[in-house]
């Protein structure tokens, strides 16, 4: 059994008892948290869609942590011109377990 989930603008597969990195979430670590913008749900085969998301279906997820992503070096350089920018990103992640898909 798995679903696709809308979460903090990116949508998801996710299934029970799954990690998932997503973008920084606002809930504290050690809290649940629960995703109403389910947009599909497959059980064993039969396939729910939603239009635009399925009625009633709701993913609970625990956050376990807080975490930065791997660093990303963005460089910028005109040739014959001097011009050189390095410039680096980490992205804020939150890290969840999926507990339970009712729907």
């Amino acid at each position: 059994m798995y679903a696709i989930v809308e979460i903090a603008g990116q949508q998801f597969k996710v299934e029970k008892d799954k990690y998932l990195y997503a973008h920084r979430l606002s809930t504290p670590e050690g809290e649940e948290i629960s995703f109403d913008k389910v947009l599909l749900i497959d059980r064993d085969g039969s396939v729910t869609i939603g239009a635009p998301t399925v009625s009633g279906a709701k993913v609970t997820a625990k956050v376990l942590a807080h975490v930065k992503g791997d660093k990303v070096l963005v460089f910028k350089k005109k040739r014959r011109k001097g011009y050189q920018k390095l410039n680096g990103h980490r992205q804020a992640l939150t890290k969840i377990i999926i507990q339970d898909i009712q729907g």
